[in-house]
């Protein structure tokens, strides 16, 4: 028995993932970040509101080197830092994308299109 192959990965096909399960994705790991809000479609002319009504918030663009590029735009409370909320969602998007589909993400572009005021206060 030869065992020089025992523990490799063979690539015997391919995997396809839907572009609304990356986008739900994203859209999930970005409000799990204390100080958003919520995601908006403000960026989007009217048109477009109306045809992609799934995006919310979100644009993605596969590279040819394999990566995902990724741009959200956001709302966030007033009162919390932006670069700090800004850095926290790249995170959580590189780590979601990485840990449940495998993807690497590329550039990860944060858009505060608001800030909104908490009803509490």
């Amino acid at each position: 028995m030869d065992n020089k192959n025992v523990g490799t990965l063979q690539k015997k096909g391919k995997v396809e993932i839907d572009r609304d399960i990356l986008l739900s994705i994203i859209n999930l790991a970005t409000k799990e970040i204390n100080g958003v809000e919520s995601l908006t479609n403000d960026y989007l002319p009217f048109y477009k509101k109306i045809i992609k009504p799934k995006s919310e918030g979100v644009s993605i663009k596969f590279n040819t080197n394999g990566t995902l590029d990724v741009d959200v735009y956001v709302k966030v409370y007033i009162g919390y830092s932006v670069p700090d909320i800004a850095f926290r969602v790249q995170e959580n998007i590189k780590n979601s994308l990485n840990s449940m589909v495998g993807i690497k993400a590329g550039k990860i572009n944060v858009h505060v299109y608001g800030v909104e005021c908490d009803e509490e206060m």
